[in-house]
Formats: C-alpha cells, structure tokens, sequence
C-alpha cells in the first residue's frame, strides 16, 4: 500500500466482501480471490501453536466454488442471516506486488424467530494481491477466537 488510494480500494474489497455474504450472494464470493487463492477458517489455538488443523480449508478458487455449489445445492440446513462487522484493515508490511493486512471481525447469525447470536469472533489475516486492476485475496485466513463452533457453519465467515 502506497497512497490513500491504495488504503480506501484495501477498505473496500473487505467491505464489499461482507456485504456479499450479508446479502446472500455466495456465488460472487470466489470472486474476491485470485485462481489459486486459499480460504481458511482455523481456531486461535491451532494458529497461535502453528498446528494446521483447520475447520475450513480451500486451496484453490475451483474449491471455493465447489463450497459454494455445495451450500445452494447439497447441504441441508436451517436458513439464517448472517451479519459481518468488521474493523479497518491494518496494512502490517509488503513484499513486492503483495500487501499483508489483518482486520477483526464478528459475524453474528439469525434465524427467523430468534435472537440474534455471536457466529464468529476473531480476526482475518490476508496476503493481497492486485489482478486485473482490482485487489484480490491471494489468501484469506479468518482466525477465530471462540472455542466452540456451532455444527452447522455453512457460509463463509
């Protein structure tokens, strides 16, 4: 990241990546990543001692859609919303044509009837790159603090 520019078009790609989770659009979500992206979604204690075990992991953006096909098409659920809050993106270095970022986030999930409750808790780690003129995630590593995951974690967080 060298300008403001830069800053606001970081701002907006984890903006607009919740908004079109919050919004149900699941099928834009591989979208946001390069071909060979990755997507993880791993405990605090398994990052913090380095052990990869991870609830989620996508390796590729063929992965991600294959997730995405199997949240519309093959899993059986009960329907929810979910709404992301997520903190300004901290720039934390560079290396070349990538930019590192983390940013916290809480999702929260509803379901008709009931009261809103905490989904997630925790923090987004990123490597950002640019593709075709808009910035991508080359990796995505959402990082929650919680101990314990509800069984049906369907969507993205």
């Amino acid at each position: 990241m060298t300008s403001f520019e830069d800053y606001l078009a970081l701002q907006a790609l984890y903006t607009n990546y919740a908004y079109v989770l919050d919004d149900g659009r699941i099928d834009e979500w591989p979208e946001f990543f390069v071909e060979h992206g990755s997507y993880k979604l791993q405990s605090r204690e398994n990052y913090d001692r380095g052990f990869p075990l991870a609830t989620l992991w996508f390796e590729s953006k063929g992965m991600l859609k294959d997730r995405v096909f199997s949240v519309k098409e093959t899993l059986y659920h009960e329907s929810y919303f979910q709404r992301h809050i997520v903190s300004a993106a901290r720039v934390t270095g560079t290396d070349g044509a990538r930019t590192h970022a983390e940013a916290n986030y809480v999702v929260l999930r509803t379901k008709r009837g009931q009261f809103p409750e905490f989904l997630s808790v925790g923090r987004y780690v990123d490597v950002i790159v640019k593709e075709g003129g808009a910035l991508k995630f080359e990796s995505r590593h959402c990082i929650f603090d919680n101990e314990l995951i509800p069984n049906s974690l369907i969507y993205p967080i």
